[in-house]
């Protein structure tokens, strides 16, 4: 989420504007089974695709905040590892006073997030794209290309310098996922070392993925459920 200018104290939510526009969203929005480790800030990102039939795609992306110790939130252990940048930004306090809201979210930003890790992928006309394998190596290849650049020995701006891509190739379609407690056929990429990648169809022509952190995945439950 970016800021810009200054907000006054009684700005807005910008979660009750998101909350009106998954309205459009054809199929339900999935996350992960709730669990301690994983806190759902409700902060849902929404892109769509729009022809002169209407809309021809939608993808809602959920972020998380993960906590490594969820029993003890103050345990230290729980906070990210920050650049000077973004600690700057979080202990910078303006003069004037802020939305509750924006101060609940920049308080967030001292603990690791996982970043768009789930999106449901709405597509109108089924094609290769819209295939579960497709949707699951483009968010894959999304996801390292925004957010591992340095440890892939990357700089500069994502677009100048893609990373390396993850393919076909990469898709193992061999596998089950439970999603709202029923187990079904599964497409997951498992050769990376920096994430790992699940997905499966669901109904009305969607699919959902979850692109998580390799060195996370002990403190997270792989299971898919429809957001409430």
């Amino acid at each position: 989420m970016r800021m810009d200018g200054i907000l006054p104290e009684d700005a807005p939510d910008p979660r009750i504007e998101q909350a009106e526009q998954l309205k459009l969203m054809p199929v339900p929005v999935m996350g992960l089974v709730p669990q301690p480790s994983l806190e759902d800030p409700d902060w849902v990102g929404l892109a769509s695709g729009l022809d002169d039939r209407g809309y021809s795609d939608m993808t809602a992306s959920l972020t998380y905040v993960l906590w490594r110790n969820p029993d003890d939130r103050s345990d230290p252990g729980n906070l990210a590892d920050l650049d000077e940048q973004t600690r700057m930004a979080i202990e910078d306090v303006p003069p004037w006073p802020r939305p509750a809201w924006l101060l609940e979210h920049v308080e967030r930003m001292r603990y690791p997030q996982l970043w768009e890790a789930v999106r449901t992928t709405w597509n109108r006309d089924s094609s290769d794209r819209s295939s579960v394998g497709s949707v699951l190596v483009e968010h894959v290849n999304y996801i390292l290309m925004n957010q591992y650049r340095q440890e892939r020995g990357l700089g500069g701006n994502p677009w100048d310098h893609p990373a390396p891509e993850v393919t076909a190739r990469s898709v193992n379609s061999r596998v089950k996922v439970l999603v709202d407690g029923v187990e079904v056929p599964a497409a997951e990429i498992d050769t990376d070392p920096f994430v790992y990648g699940i997905g499966a169809e669901l109904e009305g022509g969607a699919v959902v993925t979850a692109v998580l952190p390799r060195a996370e995945l002990g403190r997270i439950r792989i299971e898919f459920t429809t957001r409430k």
